[in-house]
C-alpha cells in the first residue's frame, strides 16, 4: 500500500511538473500566433470599413487651396470643418466595427458582403476570433491540428486615432501631385484563457491622388487628426 501511495504521489508530481513546463513553453508560441491573427483581422476590418466609405468622400472638399497672382499655389490647408466631420465618422466606424467583433455582434458590422468569409461565423458570434489547436506548439506538421483548441478573443483598448496626411511632389511641368492618405492607429488586447497582451496596430490607407496645377507651395498642412472617446482600461 505504501509503495502504491508513493507511486501515485510521484505520478501526480510528475504530471504537474510536465504541465507547468509545457505551459511555459507553449504560451509564448500560442500568444505569438494569436497576436498575428488578431492583427490580421483588425487590419482587415479597418481596411474594409474605410474602403466602403471612400467613394463618399469628395477630395476637393477637404482642402483650401490658395493661389497667388502668378497662378502658383501659395498654400494648401485642410478645411477643418469637413475634415473633422469625415475623420470623426471614420473613427466612429472603426470603433463600432471592432466593438461588434469583440461582443460577437457580427450582424452589426458595416462591412462589404463576404468580407469575413474566411472566418468561422459561428465562432465570431461568440466573440471568438479563432481557436488554436495545442498541436501548433509542437512545431510538427503531423500534430499541427491535434489537441484541445484554445479560443482567442479580441478587445479594443484605449483610443482609436485617425489622421489625414498629405504628400506633395512635383509632377510634370508646373504641376503638383497631391497624395492623401488616412492613418489609423488602435490598441487591441489579445485574450487567451490564461493570459492576455496588448498591441498597437497601425495601418495606412490611400484615399485619393489629385493633380494640382501649380508648383509645390512653400507651406502645406501635412496632418489633421482626431481620436475616439474610449476610456483606456487600467
Amino acid at each position: 500500500m505504501k509503495i502504491i501511495i508513493i507511486i501515485v504521489v510521484l505520478l501526480i508530481v510528475s504530471v504537474g511538473l510536465f504541465i507547468n513546463y509545457y505551459s511555459k513553453k507553449s504560451l509564448p508560441i500560442l500568444m505569438s500566433y494569436a497576436e498575428a491573427e488578431t492583427k490580421k483581422l483588425t487590419i482587415l476590418i479597418i481596411n474594409k470599413a474605410i474602403t466602403k466609405e471612400i467613394s463618399n468622400i469628395e477630395t476637393d472638399e477637404l482642402f483650401n487651396i490658395i493661389y497667388g497672382d502668378d497662378g502658383d499655389i501659395k498654400m494648401i490647408d485642410f478645411n477643418s470643418q469637413n475634415t473633422t466631420k469625415i475623420l470623426t465618422m471614420m473613427t466612429t466606424l472603426v470603433e463600432l466595427n471592432l466593438r461588434a467583433v469583440e461582443e460577437g455582434k457580427i450582424d452589426m458590422l458595416e462591412l462589404p458582403e463576404n468580407s469575413l468569409a474566411s472566418y468561422d461565423m459561428n465562432l465570431l458570434r461568440q466573440g471568438i476570433i479563432l481557436e488554436i489547436p495545442l498541436g501548433i506548439t509542437t512545431n510538427s506538421n503531423l500534430l499541427y491540428n491535434l489537441g484541445p483548441k484554445v479560443p482567442v478573443r479580441l478587445s479594443l483598448v484605449g483610443n482609436v486615432s485617425t489622421n489625414f496626411k498629405t504628400d506633395i511632389e512635383e509632377y510634370g511641368i508646373n504641376s503638383a501631385l497631391l497624395k492623401l492618405t488616412i492613418d489609423i492607429e488602435v490598441t487591441t488586447k489579445t485574450i487567451l484563457p490564461v493570459v492576455s497582451d496588448e498591441n498597437t496596430i497601425s495601418c495606412n490607407i490611400p484615399i485619393a491622388i489629385k493633380i494640382i496645377q501649380g508648383k509645390i507651395p512653400d507651406y502645406y498642412m501635412n496632418g489633421f487628426a482626431t481620436k475616439s472617446n474610449i476610456v483606456e482600461e487600467k
